[in-house]
């Protein structure tokens, strides 16, 4: 309910350029052009016979009337062409070889798509023809600098000449916890031309660039705090390396990386050697979203303490140690 909500303020509020487009089907053939909807207003003139003339509006069932006639026309998902066919056929009862057209004069059975998000220009566009998911974010100005890896598609209206099981699918792979199914494509996968990455967009979706997630350094770091996941991903070594680097008295031989359990809110522990990734002999660590690495501090040995109070460093642990004992003066 809360997802319906946020995609009916998408789709009405804060958006900018209208660029006008629609939905068409692809056959082996070739582009059939654009298939009427319900909500769609056609128009049919005939050549000499003005009182033939119509302007009809298809219905919710896909239908439409002829003037003089009590059958209905079949419009749904049919072509200007073919209405025209059969318009022809059902007036050549009353006329000798009838001249007609029909056109389709006011598009309103498809909502417009959505492009929002990571994206410089935040789009609405209304598709007249076939659109792939490439096209329409480059047509947004492409993703933003805090742009993450993940595209997110919602399908929030069935396309309305889709093939019933190409519904089925998007309804079935739908895991986002709401009746509005949804899908995930990688902007890196896109960006390598791959085309199971750059899927067909319908009128209705709603194309959602999300922003990169955070990950969480703490501890013994020049600079702690959060940075973001960009695009590439980003390693261990690379995000210290953002944040200045490691203090020195970091134990830099056992980082913690605390990551979130698949689907729960508890957090695993990741223990990582950065030594041994900084000489090559142990792989690097990718981060995920929300991860929380903690740079602890180093404890230290007997030698480094005997040596901090020689040198005055410890003075005020030398005071412990000493305060309890007697004192003796040597002449």
């Amino acid at each position: 309910m809360k997802l319906k909500v946020l995609l009916g303020f998408i789709l009405t509020f804060g958006l900018f350029q209208i660029v006008f487009g629609q939905e068409v089907v692809v056959t082996r053939e070739g582009q059939r052009g654009y298939l009427v909807g319900p909500g769609d207003e056609i128009t049919g003139k005939v050549m000499n016979e003005p009182q033939f003339d119509f302007v009809a509006t298809i219905d919710d069932d896909g239908k439409f009337q002829v003037p003089f006639f009590d059958k209905t026309i079949e419009a749904r998902c049919r072509t200007e062409k073919e209405l025209r066919s059969e318009v022809t056929q059902l007036l050549s009862k009353y006329l000798k070889n009838p001249q007609i057209s029909v056109r389709v004069t006011q598009r309103k059975s498809r909502p417009p798509v959505v492009v929002t998000g990571e994206v410089r220009a935040q789009q609405q566009v209304e598709l007249r023809r076939e659109a792939r998911l490439l096209e329409l974010i480059s047509f947004a100005g492409g993703e933003t600098g805090d742009a993450g890896g993940m595209v997110q598609i919602f399908r929030t209206t069935p396309p309305i000449c889709a093939a019933p099981n190409e519904k089925d699918e998007w309804i079935a792979e739908s895991n986002n916890g709401t009746d509005v199914p949804s899908r995930l494509y990688s902007l890196s996968s896109l960006r390598l031309g791959r085309e199971e990455a750059n899927p067909i967009i319908y009128p209705g979706d709603v194309i959602v660039v999300q922003k990169a997630s955070p990950v969480y350094i703490t501890g013994e770091v020049v600079s702690p705090q959060g940075i973001l996941l960009k695009g590439g991903g980003t390693s261990l070594t690379e995000a210290i390396a953002k944040i200045g680097g490691v203090r020195r008295e970091a134990k830099t031989k056992d980082i913690k990386i605390y990551r979130l359990k698949a689907n729960s809110k508890e957090r695993e522990i990741i223990a990582v050697n950065y030594d041994l990734i900084k000489k090559g002999t142990q792989k690097d660590v990718m981060l995920e979203p929300y991860d929380i690495v903690e740079v602890d501090k180093s404890k230290k040995s007997i030698a480094q303490i005997t040596l901090e109070l020689i040198t005055g460093v410890g003075r005020q642990g030398l005071g412990a140690v000493t305060s309890g004992l007697g004192q003796r003066v040597l002449y």
